[in-house]
């Protein structure tokens, strides 16, 4: 199979994943970001580099963001939200920040395509997302992408979506999001 071909097969497999989303559980999300006073938002490996770009947007759009582990993280506590990233269901830095936010006050927010996973029954609210991830790259029906690849591949796309729909929620023009850009690049 040549280069092009390989890219048509891999955007079919995102178009397949966004067909069968869960819109309900999208519209909670949006609502636990609006409704949160700061967030905070974890991810390991390359799940971890698409809640970077979240957490950048999140930024962009005038919210109050940091991502866990950075020094100047803030301490969770009630009516805030930790955002966190486990697409094969469960990592154990996951569950324990989970643990953590809980016992501070603060809700979680679970990304995952195994809804049914150890970390969603530690979630107050858990977003689905319908896609192969390592736990589930070896069968027969298989993404041509590798590993967890179409997870974080839709996770990009998810994410972005998800800032249009706040953009419009919380009305923040494009112009207000360019301003907070950094211009320390």
């Amino acid at each position: 199979m040549g280069l092009k071909a390989t890219c048509l097969a891999a955007l079919d497999d995102l178009r397949a994943v966004f067909a069968t989303l869960d819109e309900t559980a999208t519209d909670r999300a949006v609502e636990e970001l609006v409704k949160a006073r700061q967030i905070a938002l974890y991810g390991v490996g390359r799940e971890g580099l698409q809640i970077k770009g979240l957490a950048m947007r999140l930024h962009h759009l005038g919210l109050r963001v940091a991502m866990v582990g950075d020094m100047t993280t803030p301490p969770l506590a009630a009516g805030d939200l930790l955002v966190v990233s486990a697409g094969p269901g469960a990592f154990s830095t996951v569950s324990a920040l989970m643990g953590v936010a809980k016992a501070a006050g603060a809700r979680s927010l679970l990304v995952t395509a195994q809804p049914a996973g150890d970390c969603a029954r530690l979630a107050d609210v858990v977003l689905p997302i319908p896609a192969q991830t390592m736990a589930d790259d070896q069968h027969p029906s298989a993404s041509i992408l590798p590993m967890g690849s179409v997870f974080e591949g839709a996770e990009f796309i998810l994410f972005e979506a998800l800032v249009l729909a706040l953009r419009d929620r919380l009305v923040v023009s494009p112009e207000a999001m360019r301003a907070r850009h950094t211009n320390l690049e």
